[in-house]
């Protein structure tokens, strides 16, 4: 049987995604192009919505300087897309999917705090989550953020990508948006019969995610592997707890248990605070702390007062 190292690399570890990504992202891995789980994303159109999405960004101003992704716009907003699953590092699967991943997330966050220009950071979110690993550190960049922080929902926030959503000031969505799939998953496979086809799938998930994988089974196996799971999940709820201002009871019963909510009902759960549109949302940042007007200078004027300042130092000191 043949051995797939980099489907083997995603079954080692767990994953904060909707089901339905991680089944194609293996797809991909095992060089299964044609498989099902391929087959139905693509059909989702969701390459078409971050293709608009992403062009709707590129609209709003210029791509900042020594950014990856970053636009700034002249009233100090810099918007920062996080689309599709995230990863930590660029690999062959960002390439193909149009994916995130989170050192370079990392590298253009760190770039708006340095920069004098910004004023308004706009995280613009379209994800179905993606890695646990280093996931939480970044949900610490943005919850550190000198600058005020918003995120925009433009198609859903899943899993990893509500853990760093949950960190910015105000979770702004369109209606038709989702918001949830809370809880940690790991997947794994056990050849059970002789041949390719007696490989068999397991999923299992956090204890507080029964929604994550419907029907489900599940043995005395699985237990050891549950308990790491659920351990990521409560630094998973807990910073979403910290960063939406609730306790961790009010995430579990409140927050979907695994699902997804529509804007309306995510709203109404407290997972997040408004609907709008884009366009809205950047007017409203931009509105609402502009930026001071550099000040005119005349290189001229600037040099008769240097003038001037050095002639009276030299009068004080004779």
């Amino acid at each position: 049987m043949t051995r797939y190292y980099a489907l083997e690399a995603i079954r080692a570890q767990p994953w904060a995604i909707l089901p339905s990504h991680l089944g194609a992202i293996e797809a991909i891995a095992a060089r299964a192009l044609e498989a099902p789980a391929v087959e139905l994303l693509r059909a989702d159109g969701h390459a078409e919505r971050y293709q608009q999405i992403l062009s709707a960004v590129a609209d709003t101003g210029d791509k900042m300087a020594g950014t990856n992704r970053v636009t700034l716009n002249r009233q100090g907003v810099a918007t920062l897309p996080v689309m599709g699953p995230i990863f930590p590092r660029a690999n062959m699967m960002t390439a193909y999917s149009g994916a995130s991943d989170l050192a370079s997330l990392s590298s253009d966050f760190a770039a708006l705090q340095s920069s004098n220009a910004v004023s308004q950071i706009l995280l613009v979110v379209d994800s179905p989550g993606g890695v646990t690993t280093g996931i939480n550190a970044m949900a610490q960049q943005i919850a550190a953020s000198s600058k005020p922080v918003t995120v925009y929902v433009s198609g859903m926030a899943a899993s990893a990508a509500y853990w760093l959503a949950s960190q910015a000031g105000s979770i702004v969505m369109d209606p038709t948006a989702m918001a949830g799939s809370i809880g940690v998953v790991m997947s794994g496979s056990q050849q059970v019969q002789p041949g390719a086809d007696g490989c068999m799938s397991f999923d299992i998930v956090s204890s507080n995610a029964p929604n994550k994988r419907p029907d489900l089974s599940s043995d005395d196996g699985q237990a050891e592997i549950r308990a790491v799971l659920d351990d990521i999940e409560a630094v998973f709820i807990s910073t979403i707890a910290k960063g939406r201002g609730i306790s961790t009871d009010a995430v579990k019963q409140n927050f979907g248990q695994g699902g997804l909510k529509v804007a309306k009902s995510a709203i109404s759960a407290g997972m997040a605070d408004s609907t709008g549109t884009l366009a809205d949302t950047i007017a409203r940042l931009g509105a609402s702390t502009p930026l001071p007007s550099p000040a005119k200078t005349n290189p001229r004027r600037a040099q008769a007062m240097a003038d001037l300042e050095a002639r009276r130092k030299k009068a004080q000191g004779s």
